[in-house]
Order: structure tokens, then C-alpha cells, then sequence
């Protein structure tokens, strides 16, 4: 026969192991979602600053390729190059 004492030492363990159990799987689970949320954070910021690249370039060759002033008030404003970009595209 068990002594009681032993079984209450017994049981004891088993409930202070599976609290702990219990508390240290909740504990992982908050690390590892707060991970999931930097990473996901991360991962916009890495898609948001290749969009602006994107962006950069895409204006750059458009400006490259157009270097025709459209607007009279710039004192850059050629009003020969732009007919002759009318006529060119015609």
C-alpha cells in the first residue's frame, strides 16, 4: 500500500507539471505571435520600399524618355519641340 503522504506528493507534481506546462506553452505561443507579427511588419515595409523603387525608376525612365516641357509657364518651355513631338507621334 501507498501512504497518503505519497500520494498527495504524487498528484502534486502531476498538477505543478502540467500548470507549467500549461503556462510556459502560453508563454512560447505570445513569443512566437509577436514574432510573426515583426516579421509580417518587416515584410510590408520590405514590399512598400521595392514599390517605391519601383515607383522611382518608372518616373525617372518616363522623365528620360520625355524631356519636352509641356507646361508654358516653365522657363524651360520650348513650344519647338513639343510640335515637333506632336508630329513625330502623328
Amino acid at each position: 500500500m501507498v501512504s497518503p503522504t505519497v500520494n498527495v506528493a504524487r498528484y502534486s507534481a502531476l498538477f505543478a507539471g502540467v500548470f507549467y506546462g500549461f503556462y510556459h506553452r502560453r508563454t512560447l505561443q505570445a513569443a512566437h505571435n509577436e514574432q510573426k507579427l515583426q516579421h509580417a511588419a518587416h515584410d510590408r515595409e520590405h514590399l512598400i520600399a521595392e514599390a517605391k523603387e519601383a515607383w522611382k525608376k518608372q518616373q525617372a525612365s518616363a522623365n528620360s524618355s520625355d524631356n519636352i516641357i509641356t507646361d508654358p509657364e516653365d522657363p524651360r518651355f520650348d513650344l519647338e519641340k513639343l510640335i515637333a513631338k506632336w508630329e513625330a507621334s502623328a
